[in-house]
């Protein structure tokens, strides 16, 4: 199908934001836009990086919520699959061809449990965490209903304080339980420490992470010593994925805020005190919006509010520009400061998002810009996806 035929009967402005050929001055605004060369080198860095470290990299889906991104980071970084955080979020993704799945997260209502044992039928490999010995009688009940096979990840709580066991017998009875189950497979240990990925300073993260990586070493031992030696043990994001590569301990990584970037992580420090998005990784998503009142002196106002992106880690900063500022937004607006009246109605600014997770999912389509040009659209397929 060529790009004509995909948008055939599409309204730019309705349907969709812009079509492919247009330049970037005639995309409408508030909308997702993507630097496709920037957003193809960060993929190729995390995929060279993940080669020469001996480490698998499955790509973090609750990011983008995009099966066409998950494309990219298979095609060009070698990603071997595709973490998520729900069952629908891993239906769109096996729908979409991805073939190896992790459901991060603990799967409990029954009707949820139902639709990942019949999804593990469809020629995908489908893991799943489980942190309560109830669970997985549950899953393996489901599992034999349907004559599917679903594999499973015993969760360590290494720091986050969410999710997951703290004991290393805790540990142990799991997978000896998910082990002896009809249709489930122990598969290995899942311990993502996420309180630590946004800390500032290299070497605060790294105190964090030197606390969980002992953890799971003693729970790897314990597991050896009964048998239950795990394939795979997985973690690691953005602010942290050097330090378990190094570990020697994980050997797959959960990335993928790096693939865009955004405000708030871009601010942490590397080992030489350098903010990442200067240097590690660049920023690769944008909201693209357009100034749409200046009646006030020193003061013009943007299409792009709350309703246009997340917050909850910080406003978004004006990309490339240091005399203009986004201060304040509300539903439909954003307020920035421009002290010398350098701003002109309709015109357009990148915003930096302070947390793109979030962001993505209250937009429909990526618009993918090359050389000031609009590339190809990319619709966020699992947008909404919460359950």
């Amino acid at each position: 199908m060529n790009m004509e035929t995909k948008f055939e009967g599409m309204e730019v402005g309705y349907d969709v934001p812009a079509l492919p050929g247009m330049s970037i001055d005639e995309i409408q605004t508030p909308c997702l836009i993507l630097d496709l060369d920037a957003l193809e080198r960060n993929i190729r860095k995390m995929g060279d990086y993940a080669k020469a470290h001996n480490m698998r990299h499955r790509a973090h889906g609750k990011m983008h919520k995009s099966v066409d991104v998950l494309r990219l980071q298979q095609e060009l970084g070698g990603a071997i699959g595709v973490c998520c955080q729900k069952v629908s979020e891993a239906e769109v993704f096996v729908r979409g061809g991805i073939k190896d799945v992790l459901v991060s997260n603990q799967v409990r209502d029954p009707l949820k449990i139902d639709r990942l044992a019949r999804l593990a039928k469809q020629d995908a490999r489908i893991i799943v965490c489980v942190d309560d010995l109830a669970n997985v009688a549950e899953l393996s009940a489901a599992t034999q209903k349907h004559g599917a096979t679903l594999e499973c990840f015993v969760e360590i709580d290494c720091g986050a304080g969410r999710c997951g066991v703290t004991s290393i017998s805790a540990v142990v009875a799991l997978a000896d339980a998910v082990n002896g189950a009809p249709g489930l497979t122990f598969a290995g240990i899942q311990a993502y420490q996420g309180a630590m990925q946004h800390i500032d300073k290299y070497e605060d993260r790294k105190a964090k992470l030197d606390i969980a990586i002992a953890q799971v070493k003693e729970a790897i031992e314990a597991l050896k010593a009964e048998g239950l030696e795990p394939e795979l043990v997985s973690g690691g994001g953005t602010g942290s994925y050097y330090f378990e590569s190094h570990s020697g301990v994980y050997n797959e990584l959960q990335c993928g805020s790096y693939a865009f970037m955004d405000a708030d992580y871009g601010r942490i420090l590397d080992k030489a005190g350098t903010r990442i998005d200067k240097g590690e990784w660049e920023n690769a998503l944008f909201i693209l919006t357009s100034v749409m009142s200046h009646a006030k002196p020193g003061k013009a106002v943007c299409d792009a509010g709350l309703k246009s992106q997340s917050v909850d880690s910080g406003l978004p900063f004006v990309y490339g520009r240091d005399d203009v500022k986004y201060v304040k937004c509300t539903d439909e607006h954003g307020v920035i400061e421009d002290p010398n009246g350098v701003l002109k109605i309709n015109e357009k600014l990148r915003l930096v998002p302070g947390h793109c997770d979030p962001t993505c999912n209250v937009h429909d389509w990526y618009v993918g810009v090359r050389n000031g040009k609009v590339e190809t659209l990319w619709p966020v397929s699992a947008r909404g996806k919460a359950y």
